[in-house]
């Protein structure tokens, strides 16, 4: 029972901030964008989290990382434009926007950690997303210590956002828009739908996803901005949404999935079975599983028809 209480606790941390970020993807892919931005947008994400939570924690107290979230919401949607308006407005390479996306993020949040702090990465944060009991629930029995305690509340607020998130594609007219745009542009064009807004509303969505991924992983994982805190944690996130089939369920198992994997390097000391394997092993584990199992799947998830193609009012 203790090595599941560890293994769950762990696995729910690691995978909150992928969840967050699958879903931006699910958005922007279902839209017919192809966004290989989301490491980039997990980046600036992180860095405006932890530079609002170290230049406003002594103001905000406690709700300081709730506030960076929203910040990171915000810079993560409007950095997301940048995509946005190369791969719809100017019909750029969708994949070659989004790995400038990922450099450009990357690039700029060092420079300006180098600016503000004359130094390569930032100090640690004070105010973090602690691992606590949920009251009331961390009493039941065997499913209390296993779920509900040693827990962060954004760990469970990402799999309602999943859930919601999934509502809203399937299950409401802009759901039927968004998927309309991704399968068939023209047809939804003809019906009436705008479907440039469509999109743009869509990676937008998913900067917002993405940078609240970014800063749950930040504020709850590393509490701090340096070169490696986001280290190919966005590219898992992707595979977890290709892995879930463009699905917003699909990729929460998915990225519950990643965030076991991930997690094995860091407990690994406190279960008997693994702490014989080396180390470097359970390190490259996520890398290992993700590749493994797009391997696998890969060939029988069909994306939106649409996705990478470029639309502009008027062609055929």
């Amino acid at each position: 029972m203790t090595a599941l209480e560890i293994i769950i606790s762990a696995s729910l941390l690691s995978a909150a901030p992928l969840i967050f970020t699958a879903l931006g993807g699910v958005f922007s892919e279902r839209s017919g964008v192809v966004n290989i931005g989301l490491e980039g947008l997990m980046i600036i994400g992180a860095f405006t989290s932890i530079v609002f939570n170290l230049t406003f924690s002594k103001s905000l107290g406690g709700w300081t990382p709730w506030i960076a979230l929203l910040a990171a919401m915000v810079v993560g949607g409007v950095f997301a434009l940048i995509h946005a308006v190369a791969s719809i407005s100017f019909r750029a390479d969708q994949t070659v926007s989004g790995v400038a996306l990922n450099f450009l993020a990357l690039g700029l949040a060092l420079f300006l950690i180098k600016k503000i702090y004359g130094k390569g990465q930032t100090d640690t944060i004070k105010e973090y997303f602690r691992q606590i009991d949920i009251p009331g629930l961390s009493h039941i029995p065997i499913i209390g210590p296993l779920f509900f305690q040693g827990v962060t509340f954004p760990s469970y607020i990402a799999i309602l956002v999943a859930v919601a998130v999934w509502f809203v594609v399937f299950k409401t007219p802009f759901g039927l828009r968004l998927r309309s745009v991704g399968e068939h542009p023209m047809a939804a064009d003809t019906m009436g739908i705008n479907v440039t807004k469509m999109r743009y509303t869509a990676v937008f969505l998913s900067g917002v996803f993405g940078g609240i991924g970014g800063a749950v992983y930040a504020q709850s994982i590393t509490l701090n901005f340096s070169s490696s805190t986001i280290s190919g944690q966005g590219f898992m996130a992707l595979a977890a949404m290709i892995f879930g089939k463009w699905n917003p369920l699909g990729a929460m198992g998915a990225a519950l999935f990643f965030g076991f994997a991930q997690s094995l390097s860091v407990i690994s000391s406190n279960i008997p079975y693994l702490k014989e394997i080396p180390g470097v092993f359970l390190l490259i584990a996520p890398y290992v599983l993700t590749i493994l199992a797009l391997a696998g799947f890969i060939g029988r998830a069909e994306a939106p028809k649409a996705d990478g193609v470029p639309y502009i009012k008027g062609e055929r």
